[in-house]
């Protein structure tokens, strides 16, 4: 970012308290014109503090017009590393075929574009997710799932403060939401863990983080799903210390697709 724009874009901020709150680093020169369009286009009014931190992207709480609280996501990662990584998502999808995938930024874009419709899919078929409102460049805006612009904990976080019967509804629901992805959407989330699973009041589980998911004919969908089960039913079993179905039987259950229907619905 060059100096004039970013007195120029000091100055804005200052003039204007409902466009951010909280000014950082990761807003360079277009991630800036980005949120400024999203705000033209009335999709954000205000952007506030940090909600969550990562080494790829930073989740800010946002205002709508009507005053609704939302997540925006903000992809900021362009190292090598990352890159190589979300290639492997990305070559294989048939939703990107013929797409060159091109520098680094327009990589990022991919990403994003690419979390907001596995999103899209999931909560079409009632997988609990947060809904997605929008998607420009690295910017993802969706659902904030929280309250008082506090977000829900983590199931890593706070499955110590929980019930076993509220453990038990969570592990259920999860299972429940993996073969919908799976059976309905035509998913594989390819990253699912109690790092990536969020708890609302009353043991609801809400998964996030969907970016790297794949197609179920994408060359390694079958071994994502095999990781994602073994994921889940290695932290209910084993840490959490529950009687849960066994694994192969959890593997085979989603595979089949037993009681899902297209018109299955969301809690």
């Amino acid at each position: 970012m060059t100096n004039e724009f970013s007195k120029g874009s000091r100055e804005r901020r200052v003039k204007d308290k409902d466009l951010f709150e909280t000014v950082e680093e990761v807003f360079d020169t277009k991630t800036v014109m980005t949120i400024y369009e999203l705000m033209k286009r009335r999709v954000l009014r205000r952007v506030n503090g940090v909600i969550s931190a990562g080494k790829e992207a930073r989740v800010y709480l946002a205002y709508s017009f009507n005053k609704d609280p939302l997540a925006v996501k903000i992809y900021l990662t362009s190292t090598a590393e990352f890159r190589k990584g979300i290639i492997k998502y990305i070559a294989g999808d048939p939703r990107f075929n013929g797409v060159k995938l091109g520098g680094a930024r327009r990589l990022i874009y991919l990403w994003a574009k690419k979390e907001f419709r596995n999103l899209k899919r999931m909560h079409e078929v009632g997988v609990r997710v947060p809904k997605p409102i929008a998607v420009l460049n690295n910017v993802l805006v969706m659902e904030f799932i929280g309250e008082e612009g506090l977000r829900y904990p983590l199931l890593k976080e706070v499955w110590k403060d929980l019930s076993r019967e509220e453990l038990l509804r969570v592990y259920e629901l999860l299972i429940e939401d993996v073969k919908k992805m799976y059976c309905l959407a035509k998913l594989v989330h390819a990253d699912l863990s109690e790092f990536n699973v969020m708890i609302k009041p009353g043991g609801i589980p809400v998964i996030i983080d969907v970016s790297q998911s794949v197609n179920v004919d994408h060359p390694h969908a079958e071994e994502f799903l095999v990781r994602d089960i073994r994921n889940i039913y290695g932290f209910f079993h084993s840490e959490v210390g529950l009687e849960v179905t066994d694994f192969i039987d959890i593997l085979e259950e989603v595979r089949s697709c037993r009681g899902m229907r297209e018109d299955s619905s969301r809690e």
